[in-house]
């Protein structure tokens, strides 16, 4: 089954092949792609999981290969593809560290030669857990092969401590934070991950009214549905009750 349109997933994983060689341990498919379908803004979302620590001049190829298959257009999907080594999140632990991130988000900083360096990254929690919930393999073993589920309290945690950074892009990227900061919520309450409409929809059930047409139009945009703009709905009072909201439930 073809989990991802148009977008050649064969392709990247030759990439981290001949990049990474006998390291690369397993490629694996999670978020939109294996919950319920890619949208029309959806990423494809890849995490590859490696034996040993790459190098600056591995790092900098991934980045300059993602960098002209990683888009909008015919055939193009905005990519997003995680690194870690197997040690670093076996046995878990937290924070986890994160090999290697890229993210059309930092298209500009690795346009002028940044190349991501290994950091820790709570955002690994979730990742991780939905490798491991999707189970599907593009490369190598299942996930649940190379990898140790995540622990609740820490996938809570770790959701939550990207709450402040939301907030503060809520101005300039005003779909996803509101789409993400629904889907945190819908995880603290029900203990699941949904896609990002499913989450919206479940939010906009228990917002007050005020506040249901900005959560509705992110949803509509990230459908498909309607074309963007932010004249209309307030999503800064949306955002604000969205992360008092996630405050209230993750105190629970």
């Amino acid at each position: 089954m073809d989990m991802t349109g148009q977008f050649d997933t064969e392709h990247l994983v030759q990439l981290l092949i001949s990049t990474l060689g006998d390291s690369l341990l397993g490629v694996c498919l999670h978020g939109s792609a294996t919950l319920g379908g890619l949208r029309p803004h959806s990423d494809v979302d890849v995490l590859a999981v490696v034996r040993e620590r790459t190098t600056h001049g591995q790092r900098r190829h991934l980045v300059e290969e993602l960098l002209k298959v990683s888009g909008l257009g015919e055939g193009r999907r905005p990519v997003e593809t995680t690194l870690v080594v197997q040690d670093d999140v076996r046995p878990w632990r937290y924070p986890p560290s994160c090999e290697f991130l890229y993210g059309e988000w930092l298209r500009e900083e690795f346009e002028h030669g940044v190349t991501p360096a290994p950091e820790p990254n709570p955002d690994l929690a979730p990742v991780l857990t939905m490798v491991l919930l999707a189970d599907a393999p593009l490369y190598g073993p299942r996930p649940a092969e190379l990898l140790d589920p995540v622990p609740v309290a820490d996938l809570r945690r770790a959701i939550v401590a990207g709450v402040p950074e939301l907030m503060a892009e809520v101005e300039t990227d005003t779909r996803n934070v509101l789409l993400t900061l629904a889907r945190v919520w819908t995880t603290l309450e029900t203990g699941g991950i949904r896609s990002k409409d499913a989450a919206a929809k479940w939010a906009a059930d228990r917002l007050p009214a005020g506040h249901r047409p900005a959560l509705a139009h992110a949803r509509a945009v990230y459908l498909g549905e309607e074309e963007e703009r932010w004249d209309g709905p307030a999503p800064r009072a949306c955002a604000e009750f969205l992360a008092r909201a996630i405050a209230a439930s993750h105190s629970s």
